[in-house]
């Protein structure tokens, strides 16, 4: 099988050689640009199945780079950024980003949202996740059922809908403003407090510890991970 193709945009040498040794440790075919222009040349040149973006570049924002994709491509793309910001996460998912890490990040953690966003844009879309059975929890999203220890759960309309959408995109982060949008409708976008309320009684019938969470992985301010897989 062939090697996964991987971009990286980063202007910083000692990233970027970190970055060549790790990815290529792991098979992955590697390309280095250390310029938004540069990697978009390459990104034209090489049409790569991931890219690794720095949105501190030299030369144009990693925002306006990742807005270019976006136009052409629906390739992934996983943010390196040392904004923490809440905001500034919040419109880096919503511009297309498939997920983000803040520097300094562990390479583990970057080489495990790699793995999932290449499991990800691999599967067809007629293999969409419509299942999921940890052998404790089981979700069937087409008949809409949940069970937890073969005990069904009675969820509200928008306790599924919240479960559903999260679960339909394992392990990828969600954003708070998509959640309520597509849940509650466009004109609820900052209305955070209802989806507060919906992922506290979530956790309650899920038995999902909020301190060490195995389904549902909160981002405060930012958005929310179905747990299964972001790891493997």
């Amino acid at each position: 099988m062939t090697s996964a193709r991987i971009l990286v945009i980063d202007d910083e040498p000692e990233i970027r050689k970190f970055l060549e040794i790790s990815l290529r440790s792991q098979g992955y075919a590697v390309t280095l640009a250390p310029t938004a222009r540069a990697g978009l040349a390459e990104f034209s040149a090489l049409h790569p199945d991931l890219v690794v973006l720095d949105l501190g570049l030299p030369d144009l924002d990693g925002a306006e780079v990742l807005e270019r994709l976006r136009a052409v491509s629906e390739v992934p793309v996983i943010v390196l950024t040392v904004r923490s910001g809440e905001t500034q996460k919040v419109a880096l998912l919503d511009a297309g980003a498939n997920d983000y890490v803040t520097k300094p990040f562990g390479i583990q953690e970057l080489m495990a949202r790699i793995r999932l966003a290449l499991r990800q844009r691999a599967r067809p879309q007629d293999e969409a996740v419509t299942v999921f059975d940890d052998g404790v929890l089981h979700i069937d999203l087409v008949r809409h059922s949940v069970t937890l220890r073969g005990q069904t759960l009675a969820l509200t309309r928008k306790e599924f809908a919240v479960l559903d959408l999260l679960a339909r995109t394992p392990g990828q982060l969600v954003s708070q403003k998509r959640l309520l949008r597509e849940v509650w409708g466009p004109s609820h976008e900052d209305d955070a407090h209802y989806l507060r309320i919906v992922v506290a009684r979530l956790r309650k019938k899920l038995e999902d510890d909020a301190l060490s969470p195995r389904y549902l992985v909160t981002e405060p301010g930012v958005g929310i991970r179905f747990g299964w897989g972001t790891e493997g």
